[in-house]
């Protein structure tokens, strides 16, 4: 099966430089693009620069193992234990690294894409006893701003078939189907809660429906693959 032709959106992605990129998890291609973002991004202080890093020859691959993961400063860079982000991201290159094939697509959409000025101002208002919602909301900005555009027109560059989505969040999946990427599975991918995280994480299960059944549990779960 060949790939579907680029769409609209597609020419809006520029490959801007790829390099070699060895890590602690093996062996990476890194890619850096450019999505011409028609929207608030500008105003909300995110890069239109994204990054791939893939493992192993996807061109043409079913089912490939993909994670599309939202830049998260505070915890990737910092050690912030307000939420998972970094132990996902580092649990999804991971098991790439088993599975000897992957595609991790790295969004520079801060705080769910309201940007880091306005992701550290809601941390300020969680503080003070409002959740991840409520702490959007008092700052009337979206609970969910984040697109995956670019994320499906990366893909299509890559000539990906079909994946399976490395994902706890339902919402990301649908969204991927609805720009035409082919999503034939979801790999769950549970960090357990601590002290500081457990909170937020419980909001997003209940409030958000991701699909966290370690958190009521209080244990990380089987890490198994499932259909969609």
């Amino acid at each position: 099966m060949q790939s579907p032709p680029p769409t609209i959106s597609d020419h809006r992605l520029s490959l801007l430089a790829e390099a070699p990129l060895p890590t602690r998890f093996g062996s990476f291609q890194l890619y850096v693009f450019r999505w011409e973002d028609e929207g608030e991004a500008a105003a909300l202080g995110l890069s239109n620069e994204h990054i791939a890093l893939v493992m192993g020859d996807v061109r043409g691959g079913q089912r490939v193992p993909v994670r599309v993961h939202s830049e998260c400063m505070t915890s990737e860079v910092f050690g912030s234990l307000k939420c998972d982000c970094k132990e996902q991201l580092e649990r999804s290159q991971q098991m790439m690294a088993e599975h000897g094939t992957g595609v991790l697509l790295y969004l520079r959409q801060e705080g769910r894409g309201i940007g880091l000025v306005n992701k550290v101002r809601a941390y300020a208002l969680q503080a003070a006893g409002a959740n991840t919602i409520q702490a959007n909301e008092l700052l009337h900005l979206p609970v969910e701003a984040r697109h995956y555009d670019m994320a499906a027109a990366m893909l299509r560059h890559f000539g990906v078939e079909s994946i399976d989505l490395m994902t706890n969040n339902p919402a990301k999946l649908e969204g991927l189907e609805s720009l035409g990427i082919q999503v034939e599975g979801r790999i769950p991918v549970l960090i357990d809660a601590n002290p500081y995280s457990r909170g937020y994480l419980e909001v997003k299960q209940a409030q958000m429906h991701h699909e966290l059944p370690q958190v009521s549990r209080g244990g990380a779960g089987a890490r198994v693959r499932v259909k969609s």
